[in-house]
C-alpha cells in the first residue's frame, strides 16, 4: 500500500473514532495524519497546496469549537478528495 493509500484509510479510520465520541483517540491520530498529510502534499501543485490550507483551516476550526462531526465529515470526504487528487 503506497503511502498516499495509507493516509486516506487512516482519514477514513480518525474521522469514525471522531463520529463514534472517541475524540480524543481520534485527536492524537489527527495530529500525525495532518504532518502525514502535510508532507504527501508538499509537492503537489499550487492549487492543490492552496485548497489544502483552505481544508485545513476548517478542521482546525471545528476542533477548536468541538465540533467532532463536522471535523470528521472534512476529514472523511475533503481531505480523503484532496489526497485522491494527487494519487490520480
Amino acid at each position: 500500500m503506497s503511502a498516499l493509500s495509507q493516509c486516506i484509510s487512516e482519514c477514513r479510520q480518525c474521522a469514525g473514532l471522531f463520529r463514534l465520541g472517541r475524540d480524543v483517540e481520534a485527536a492524537l491520530t489527527m495530529v500525525d495524519l495532518f504532518d502525514e498529510a502535510q508532507r504527501l502534499l508538499l509537492e503537489a501543485p499550487q492549487d492543490v497546496q492552496l485548497k489544502w490550507t483552505h481544508v485545513l483551516t476548517h478542521m482546525l476550526a471545528c476542533q477548536e469549537r468541538q465540533d467532532w462531526l463536522g471535523l470528521a465529515d472534512f476529514m472523511e470526504y475533503e481531505l480523503v478528495d484532496l489526497l485522491d487528487s494527487v494519487q490520480v
